[in-house]
């Protein structure tokens, strides 16, 4: 995997659903293995983000608690 990406995606502003839909389309243009950084602001993401991964199959490497939050997903 060190061919591997890691991209960005700052959301901050953005509320529910706006944040899911661009990780979701940010998502599918990472191939498998890649990393997705993620700023958010919205504290719904610290909720949504973790639920998105465990339905659409990815993987939640961090999270932080307190915002802004970051995210790290694998895709």
């Amino acid at each position: 995997m060190s061919d591997c990406k890691t991209e960005k995606l700052d959301v901050l502003g953005l509320r529910c659903p706006e944040p899911l839909m661009l990780i979701r389309k940010k998502m599918r243009e990472l191939s498998e293995g890649d990393l997705l950084e993620i700023t958010a602001d919205d504290p719904a993401t610290t909720r949504d983000v973790p639920n998105l991964c465990t339905h659409l199959g990815y993987t939640l490497i961090s999270a932080t608690s307190e915002p802004p939050y970051i995210f790290v997903l694998r895709r």
